[in-house]
């Protein structure tokens, strides 16, 4: 059983001064003060931008080596990862399951509070098993308090199967820390309400899992200058947002953009290449080829 006073003496479990008496504020003066704690996430995350840049780099090498990133959390924290997981598909092209999620208690937990699955160690080992973890993977554990068994027996299990491990916790010093390559630690102090880490501790691991797949997938050539080009344009928003891209990207009209995108398979890289170098579709695949996906060194080959 984990001891009262070690848990008890976690930044996140302390009582904030600042918000003693929420229970009497009107709900603007709540609203002003959550709006004030908020502003201190994005500080502390600048804080650990040498980890996450650093963990970026290596889960954008382990996908280039065929391998995966995998994130592991309990509640809040593996809700908030599953949510990131799950947008890199369609905003990057990448084939389910680069990106993927363990959490506790398993897709149940996303819609469902399972707080007792948090606490099975060897449930954490046991799922790493499952899904197959290899070397060629980067498992991140996630923990508000750096110390969720289920994610503690995740990583250590990844470690043994000779994974590089990450981690996201919230508070200084943490356990979680200690078992893994790179530690990414924001401090987000006391809670608005009391041990309620779906609030800041929840935002700023959403603001740190941003930062490791969007770094990773734009070192991957996924993004050309500032555009999604790999965006699947799977419904009628996003064919919109692919004939724009491919529009600013090359400065074609609307209606040259919505035909180089048809032409190339609805691939916006493909036709953002057509457009630039007077290519075919195969010349431009070919390049895109050679270039290892990146847009811009596919058109300065040419």
């Amino acid at each position: 059983m984990p001891k009262f006073e070690e848990i008890e003496e976690l930044e996140t479990e302390r009582s904030n001064p600042k918000t003693s008496e929420i229970d009497k504020m009107d709900s603007l003066e709540i609203a002003k003060i959550m709006n004030a704690e908020d502003k201190t996430i994005a500080l502390a995350v600048e804080k650990t931008l040498e980890s996450i840049s650093k963990l970026a780099e290596k889960i954008s090498s382990a996908i280039k080596n065929g391998g995966r990133c995998v994130y592991v959390g309990a509640g809040t924290s593996g809700r908030v990862a599953m949510i990131d997981a799950v947008e890199t598909v369609p905003t990057f092209n990448l084939p389910v399951g680069t990106f993927t999620t363990i959490l506790a208690g398993g897709p149940e937990a996303m819609i469902r509070s399972l707080e007792n699955v948090e606490d099975d160690w060897g449930g954490g080992a046991q799922e790493i098993l499952k899904n197959n973890v290899s070397s060629k993977d980067v498992v991140i554990g996630i923990s508000a308090s750096g110390r969720t068994p289920f994610v503690m027996g995740a990583i250590e299990k990844a470690r043994q199967l000779g994974a590089l491990t990450g981690s996201i916790s919230n508070v200084g010093n943490a356990k979680l820390s200690s078992m893994v390559d790179i530690p990414i630690e924001v401090i987000t102090g006391p809670e608005v309400v009391t041990g309620s880490t779906r609030l800041k501790a929840g935002t700023a691991q959403k603001m740190a899992l941003n930062m490791l797949s969007t770094i990773s997938m734009i070192k991957l050539g996924k993004v050309y200058k500032n555009l999604m080009v790999d965006v699947t344009p799977i419904n009628e928003k996003l064919v919109i947002r692919a004939i724009n891209i491919i529009v600013s990207a090359t400065g074609v009209s609307k209606s040259k953009a919505e035909e180089l995108l048809k032409v190339s398979g609805m691939r916006p890289k493909v036709a953002i290449i057509m457009a630039l170098t007077n290519s075919s579709v195969k010349e431009a695949e070919e390049l895109l080829g050679k270039s290892g996906g990146s847009v811009r060194m596919a058109i300065s080959k040419v």
